[in-house]
């Protein structure tokens, strides 16, 4: 189990917005946030927290012409030592191309409070196609503070089932430039999830090829994850 600690410290960061935000709810405001468990914290197919379940959270402030700012957090777990918060700090905008196409560019800040030598930026792009397909290209000179080169490239989909049911399915590809930092690797999911009002809960099922497993261990086997989240 997680240190009791840490959950605490991640929820703290996870809740530090949310009456804000839920106060400005009823005045229309532009921010929206959600918090919620997870089973695992799984990031392209590896999991972040050594295989345990965490709290995760997020707040965003959105403007009419489609710019964002937000910060997202969840508890990891690297090993003995290892930081025991993620926070992550973006800012994006949003656009539509046309009626069925919507290009999403984001900046995320990835930090880990306590060992600031992991800190990265990396810059992510989403287009949306036809609300239910979104390909995903991302680029980072300094994956997992390695001043390695990252490339990630994303095809996903959803579609509505009857009563509130939805499928989900992902394949991704992670690219490096320096072999030494790690492997090129694939990895892929596919769940189904259920919308109770304003909570959601999923399962889904998560792998990666056989390089993921070279460079990742245990951390990257298949396996189910659970999430329960609340957003508003």
């Amino acid at each position: 189990m997680i240190p009791c600690k840490r959950l605490a410290a991640v929820a703290c960061a996870a809740l530090l917005s949310v009456p804000f935000a839920a106060c400005a709810e009823d005045a229309a405001s532009p921010v929206s946030w959600e918090i919620g468990a997870v089973s695992d914290y799984l990031f392209r197919g590896a999991s972040q927290t050594d295989e345990k379940p965490t709290v995760q959270g997020s707040v965003t402030w959105t403007t009419a012409s489609g710019l964002y700012v937000g910060s997202f957090a969840s508890g990891v777990d690297f090993g003995d030592g290892s930081p025991d918060i993620e926070v992550d700090y973006f800012v994006g905008y949003g656009f539509d191309v046309s009626d069925k196409v919507n290009v999403d560019v984001l900046l995320n800040r990835y930090t880990y409070p306590g060992a600031s030598q992991m800190a990265y930026n990396e810059l992510v792009t989403t287009t949306t196609i036809a609300e239910n397909w979104k390909v995903n290209v991302s680029y980072t000179n300094d994956v997992w503070g390695s001043s390695t080169t990252g490339w990630y490239y994303g095809l996903g989909g959803e579609w509505g089932l009857p009563n509130d049911f939805s499928l989900n399915a992902n394949v991704g590809r992670s690219v490096f430039n320096d072999s030494d930092v790690a492997q090129d690797y694939t990895d892929w999911g596919v769940g189904i999830g259920r919308s109770f009002g304003i909570a959601n809960v999923s399962l889904g099922y998560y792998g990666t090829d056989g390089k993921g497993r070279d460079n990742f261990g245990k951390l990257a086997d298949d396996r189910l994850m659970l999430s329960v989240k609340i957003a508003r």
